[in-house]
C-alpha cells in the first residue's frame, strides 16, 4: 500500500507541477515529503504514507536498485562515435571542476574553522569538500529523460555527471583518510592509496565483464520481453555485487555500485548492435521504479535538522561554496577545452543537485567523532539541492536552446534540436 500510494501521489503531483513549470522529479520529492515522517506518515496509519526513518529503509534495496538501472542507462551515452567528438573534453571538464569544488570548499571551511573552532572542526571541513565533489546523476537524468533534451550540453553533462562521481569517490577515500588522521594522529597512506584504487579498478573490470557478458547472451534471444528479461536480470545481477564488502584490516574491497552499472552499461551499449532498442524498452520498464525511487527520497529528508541553528549556518556556507565551486570549475575547464559559450555558461549549473552519492559518502563518516555533524549537515543540503536543483537544470537547458518551452512539446514528439 506504502508504494502503490507513493506511486500515485507521485503522479499526480507531477501534474500539478507542469501547472507551475516544475520537473517532475521535484514532484515526486514533494510527494515524498507529503507521505514522509513529517506530513502524513504522522499519522501512524499501516501503509498510508511512510510513517518512520526505519520503515523508510525497508525499501533501500529498491533505491539501490533505481540507481543502478539510472546509471546503466547513463552508460549508453559513452558511445564511441559520442567518445571521440567529445571524450576528451568529458574527462578533462569531469575532473578539473570536481577538483576545483573540493579544493573552493576546503579552503572556505577551513577558514571558517581556524576563525571560529568551536563551530566546525578541521576533520568536518576536509571531508565537507571531498562530499561537495558528487552530482546526483537521478535528478539530471530524470530531466533530460522528461523534456527530451538534445544537444551538446546534454551529451556533455551526462559524459560529466558520469566522470564525476569517479572523480568523487578518489576525492572522499584521500579527504578522509587526512580527517581520519588529523583527528586521530595516525596517518594510514595504505587505505588512502589503495581503497580508492581498489575500487576503481574492480568497479571497471566487473562494469566491463558484465557488460561483454550480457552482449554474448543477449545474442541467443530474439524475443524482445526475453532480452529485456535477461538485461533486468544483468543489472539486479551487478547491484547486488557491487553490495559485497570485504574488509582486510584498513583495506576495503569492494566496488561503486554507480561505476559498475555505468562502465557495464558503456560496454554493452557499444558491442550490442541492438542496444538502442533494449534501452528504449528498458526505459519504459524503468520508469516507475525512477518514481519510486525520487518519492522515498524525498521521504527520507529530516526536517529534524531545520531545528539545529549549527546545521543551517555550516549547511548555508557549505551550499553556497560548492555552487560557486561547481559554477566556476566548469566555466573555467569548458572554456580551457573550447566548449561553446553555452556550455560555458550554463554546464555548472545543471551540475548542483547532490543526494544519494553524498549521502553514501556522508554515512561512510559515521565513524569519525564528528560524523554525525557531517550527515546532518549534507541532509540539509541535500533537502535544498534536490528541491531546486531539477528546476535550475531545466532552466539551464532551456536556456541553451536544448529543450523547448512548457506547453510546446508533446510526450508523443521527439524534440528535434540539434
Amino acid at each position: 500500500m506504502s508504494l502503490s500510494l507513493a506511486l500515485i501521489f507521485g503522479l499526480i503531483f507531477s501534474r500539478f507541477a507542469k501547472k507551475v513549470g516544475l520537473p517532475a522529479v521535484t514532484a515526486y520529492l514533494v510527494a515524498g515529503v507529503c507521505l514522509g515522517p513529517y506530513c502524513l506518515g504522522r499519522i501512524g496509519i499501516g501503509g498510508f504514507g511512510f510513517n518512520s526513518g526505519s520503515y523508510i529503509n525497508n525499501f533501500e534495496i529498491l533505491s539501490s536498485l533505481a540507481l543502478g538501472f539510472i546509471a546503466f542507462t547513463i552508460g549508453n551515452e559513452f558511445k564511441l562515435k559520442e567518445l571521440k567528438t567529445m571524450g576528451k573534453q568529458a574527462i578533462t571538464v569531469g575532473i578539473l571542476q570536481a577538483v576545483i569544488t573540493t579544493v573552493l570548499v576546503d579552503i572556505v571551511l577551513i577558514l571558517f574553522h581556524f576563525l571560529n573552532p568551536d563551530i566546525i572542526s578541521l576533520p568536518v571541513a576536509i571531508v565537507l569538500g571531498a562530499i561537495a565533489a558528487a552530482t546526483a546523476p537521478a535528478a539530471t537524468l530524470m530531466v533530460v529523460k522528461q523534456y527530451k533534451a538534445e544537444g551538446p550540453l546534454k551529451k556533455l553533462l551526462l559524459m560529466v555527471v558520469a566522470i564525476d562521481d569517479a572523480v568523487g569517490l578518489v576525492l572522499f577515500s584521500v579527504s578522509f583518510g587526512i580527517a581520519g588522521a588529523v583527528e586521530k594522529g595516525v596517518l594510514n597512506v595504505a587505505s588512502m592509496i589503495f581503497n580508492p584504487l581498489i575500487e576503481l579498478v574492480l568497479s571497471c573490470l566487473i562494469g566491463c565483464i558484465s557488460g561483454y557478458l550480457l552482449t554474448i547472451l543477449e545474442r541467443f534471444f530474439h524475443s524482445r520481453s526475453k532480452r529485456l528479461s535477461l538485461v533486468v536480470g544483468f543489472v539486479m545481477l551487478i547491484c547486488s555485487l557491487s553490495m559485497i564488502e570485504i574488509h582486510a584490516g584498513s583495506i576495503i574491497i569492494k566496488s561503486s555500485l554507480l561505476l559498475v552499472c555505468m562502465l557495464s552499461g558503456t560496454t554493452f551499449c557499444n558491442t550490442c548492435p541492438a542496444s538502442d532498442e533494449i534501452f528504449d524498452r528498458l526505459d519504459r520498464w524503468t520508469a516507475p521504479i525512477c518514481i519510486l525511487f525520487f518519492v522515498i527520497s524525498g521521504a527520507e529528508l529530516d526536517f529534524a535538522i531545520l531545528g539545529n541553528p549549527l546545521v543551517l549556518l555550516i549547511g548555508a556556507i557549505y551550499i553556497i561554496a560548492r555552487s560557486a565551486g561547481k559554477i566556476s570549475g566548469s566555466y573555467i575547464s569548458t572554456r580551457m577545452t573550447g566548449c561553446s559559450p553555452e556550455i560555458q555558461k550554463y554546464l555548472g549549473i545543471t551540475l548542483l543537485p547532490q543526494a544519494g552519492v553524498a549521502l553514501g559518502m556522508a554515512n561512510e563518516s559515521l565513524v569519525l567523532n564528528e560524523g554525525k555533524v557531517i550527515c546532518n549537515i549534507i541532509l540539509f543540503s541535500v533537502f535544498v539541492y534536490e528541491l531546486i536543483g531539477p528546476a535550475l537544470t531545466k532552466m539551464a537547458l532551456m536556456k541553451a536552446g536544448e529543450i523547448e518551452p512548457e506547453g510546446r512539446r508533446s510526450a508523443r514528439q521527439v524534440n528535434n534540436n540539434p
